[in-house]
């Protein structure tokens, strides 16, 4: 029987939320940075766990690709977005010698760094957690929830756009969710729609309704829809702040909407 873990570099942490999916290339990395910078809009202090090995996009996405990691008695210090301090995060992105350096690894080395990464990261004290996770059900996402279960994770929040085979993959994602005793936060269906910007007539590229579906079925909240928009996409690109910058913009409101649901969840007293 394993022992119970010491609260150490979590014990500041209020909340951590894990960003799951059974399906690659739903935008997890997007809905865990734009949940992000919600939460940091609403006065929260969030810190950002990117344990996508293979793909750790979410340095680019919020322009500190490059910065190093330094260390302090604790452990790892994580990087810091903002000069307020209010975002922090943590990805295997810092530690590659070069960008391009392709994260060839077998499961124990992976599974090694996970566990160093809830262990070893000196986050201080933060509101939320967000940990973007890799595409699928396998090893890393077992060495994930294994290393967080003794912090009592708020749950899961789970991705996926509207087509029928996306839908498909990230059912079995709720049933290992399931398996593990993972509660499940809600689903959030992105790319639903793409809102012209001249027009404003909403063109269902990947179908639609998917998500929404799948959360009935389940028996498991509906966040919300994200549309597919040009300015969150050149945002990502650019590192830049898509909450602050486009208001206006349809993404806005459901990305906002997903957030406070977010902040509701949070136990009276611990928001």
């Amino acid at each position: 029987m394993e022992a119970a873990a010491e609260p150490g570099n979590l014990a500041g942490v209020r909340h951590i939320i894990l960003v799951l999916s059974g399906k690659g290339g739903v935008g997890k990395s997007t809905i865990s940075t734009e949940l992000a910078l919600a939460l940091r809009h609403a006065g929260k202090k969030v810190g950002i766990l990117d344990v996508d090995l293979c793909g750790p996009s979410i340095p680019r996405m919020l322009r500190v690709q490059g910065k190093a990691v330094h260390q302090c008695d604790s452990g790892w210090v994580p990087v810091f977005v903002d000069q307020e301090q209010s975002i922090s995060l943590m990805s295997v992105g810092f530690l590659l010698e070069k960008p391009d350096e392709a994260v060839v690894w077998r499961g124990p080395k992976k599974n090694a760094l996970i566990k160093q990464f809830v262990s070893d990261v000196a986050w201080g004290q933060l509101d939320y957690l967000v940990v973007d996770t890799p595409p699928g059900t396998s090893d890393e996402h077992m060495a994930v929830v294994d290393a967080l279960r003794p912090y009592s994770p708020l749950g899961a929040l789970v991705v996926t756009t509207p087509q029928a085979v996306s839908v498909g993959d990230v059912r079995r994602e709720l049933t290992f969710c399931k398996k593990v005793g993972l509660r499940v936060i809600g689903v959030v269906e992105n790319m639903s729609g793409f809102v012209c910007p001249h027009c404003e007539e909403c063109t269902n590229i990947f179908s639609r309704g998917g998500g929404e579906e799948l959360a009935r079925h389940a028996g498991v909240p509906f966040l919300g829809s994200v549309p597919l928009d040009p300015e969150l996409t050149r945002s990502l690109e650019e590192g830049r702040d898509f909450i602050q910058g486009f208001p206006e913009s349809p993404a806005f409101p459901a990305l906002s909407c997903i957030a406070q649901k977010i902040l509701n969840e949070a136990p009276v007293g611990l928001s």
